[in-house]
């Protein structure tokens, strides 16, 4: 019988289906069709298929040629399918054995000399399909990510022809070894940024708990350099977080490996769109906070970001995924990111600089920071203000501390989170954190005067309550006291107005 059976992959956000690939040779005017929902991209490996059969010396069959991508009504798109089409049309014709078909999955697109492209989310692939028990033929560009996945057997490919001759039996494919990067990941360091101790401190506290910060103040301050060394604060990332980040960056195209277990860093230009954000397109591609996935998504010059841009960053702020619906797809992208913010305080940027700079009127101020809403604000943990450096401190000489010093006393933290509770603080329910936030009867009754006079809504409350349990478990306490409260209270300047 004239058909050959093989199997694939598709994406659909960071799923990776089946897909089942059947080529059928019958008798009739020679013809080569494509069904089972096909894009342009896969319409057009008809010719490059055909191109590189022949090159490779290959004969292309005069016959009806009909390709099923099953299922049907999954949309299939890029040039992943030519290296499963070409071999299936090779097994039907009987130029290479059906017999080990059953045992692989492919994914690869051919150049017109038989040669194997890189494909767009091989690791993605990998990692939502290495449980089939099936091993993975890949291109050589694209098998080193892809073997990052732990127990899966991925075989690197340079052209149709090795891939024919591993098949037949004749010179067998090498399997690939993941090559993880074994040394310490090398960030900027804290140590380069003079004075700010109190930006360090809440920064620390941020990193501990996994906490969202909004730095202010003028320009120069040193808000940025904060920003781009908060990853090297981070405790390591684990196996698993490691691969999810991968993966997301992977559906891009630009996993570079290289940056195994370092921790994302994402900084949009202020001018992005909302589907640059959150993501989206004909076929849903993953956007910046999805990319920052375990890592830290830094917004420059926030109230310069389109306000209706800035209120996509609500709903993923709290559950720590994204849902991309259109008419005829839908995708969800995980995107549990440490949103780090800076501005200016008033469109001049100098209120309140020790110079005097500032002619902001009050009024300019007010809609200044108008642009950002309220509920924006409610969700940011850390509300710190950044001061200008004085000149003694500028010049001072003396050393700083480094990334490596704070980073030890946030991993201390969260590993008693993790023992605590599993999870960092940031990602407490509602019912942990009554359990495991409780302040003494002092801290309560400061915390009960703070949200009066402070006129706190429900959601400050907790986050105040989560920023105190990080604060406490930075001193080692195992109860909430009343400095704990007091200091987490003072990060809240967002609700002051």
């Amino acid at each position: 019988m004239s058909l050959a059976v093989l199997y694939s992959r598709a994406l659909t956000g960071m799923d990776a289906p089946e897909v089942v690939v059947e080529v059928h040779l019958a008798n009739g005017l020679p013809s080569f069709t494509i069904v089972g929902l096909p894009e342009a991209e896969v319409k057009e490996s008809k010719d490059r298929v055909r191109a590189a059969l022949l090159t490779s010396q290959f004969e292309f069959p005069a016959k009806r040629i009909t390709v099923n991508l099953a299922p049907a009504d999954l949309p299939k798109e890029s040039g992943r399918y030519d290296l499963p089409i070409a071999l299936g049309i090779l097994a039907a014709s009987g130029q290479i054995p059906k017999v080990a078909l059953a045992d692989y999955e492919f994914a690869g697109e051919l150049a017109l000399t038989g040669e194997l492209r890189a494909i767009r989310g091989a690791l993605a692939m990998t990692y939502k399909s290495h449980k089939s028990g099936r091993a993975f033929i890949l291109p050589a560009e694209s098998a080193a990510e892809a073997a990052l996945v732990s127990n899966a057997i991925i075989y690197p490919a340079n052209s149709l022809l090795e891939v024919c001759a591993h098949l037949a039996g004749r010179t067998r494919l090498v399997q690939a070894e993941a090559t993880r990067q074994t040394a310490n990941v090398q960030y900027a360091d804290f140590s380069e940024v003079k004075g700010q101790s109190g930006a360090k401190r809440a920064l620390e506290i941020a990193a501990a708990g996994g906490h969202s910060v909004l730095m202010s103040g003028p320009p120069g301050a040193g808000k940025s350099m904060l920003a781009s060394r908060f990853a090297g604060i981070l405790p390591g990332m684990t196996e698993e977080e490691a691969l999810e980040a991968a993966a997301l960056q992977s559906l891009n195209g630009n996993y570079k490996l290289e940056n195994w277990k370092r921790r994302p860093f994402r900084s949009p230009h202020h001018t992005a769109s909302g589907v640059a954000l959150v993501g989206g397109g004909g076929i849903p591609r993953p956007g910046e906070i999805s990319l920052a996935h375990r890592g830290v998504l830094f917004l420059d010059e926030l109230p310069e970001f389109d306000r209706k841009v800035l209120e996509v960053l609500r709903e993923p702020m709290e559950s720590g995924y994204i849902n991309i619906s259109r008419a005829a797809r839908q995708a969800d992208f995980p995107a549990q990111f440490q949103l780090i913010a800076a501005m200016n305080p008033c469109p001049c940027g100098y209120l309140g600089h020790f110079n005097n700079k500032c002619r902001c009127t009050p009024d300019q101020v007010l809609r200044y920071k108008a642009k950002i809403s309220g509920p924006l604000l409610d969700r940011i943990d850390l509300h710190l203000e950044v001061g200008a450096l004085k000149n003694d401190e500028l010049t001072s000489t003396q050393a700083a501390e480094s990334s490596e010093a704070i980073r030890a006393r946030a991993e201390k933290a969260r590993a008693i989170q993790l023992a605590r509770q599993n999870k960092a603080n940031f990602a407490l329910t509602t019912a942990e954190i009554d359990q495991h936030c409780k302040p003494d009867d002092a801290g309560l009754q400061l915390l009960k005067t703070a949200i009066t006079r402070l006129n706190l809504s429900a959601r400050a409350y907790h986050r105040i309550l989560k920023v105190a349990r990080t604060i406490a478990d930075l001193d080692g306490a195992s109860e909430i006291k009343p400095t704990h409260i007091a200091e987490a209270v003072q990060y809240r300047r967002g609700d002051r107005g």
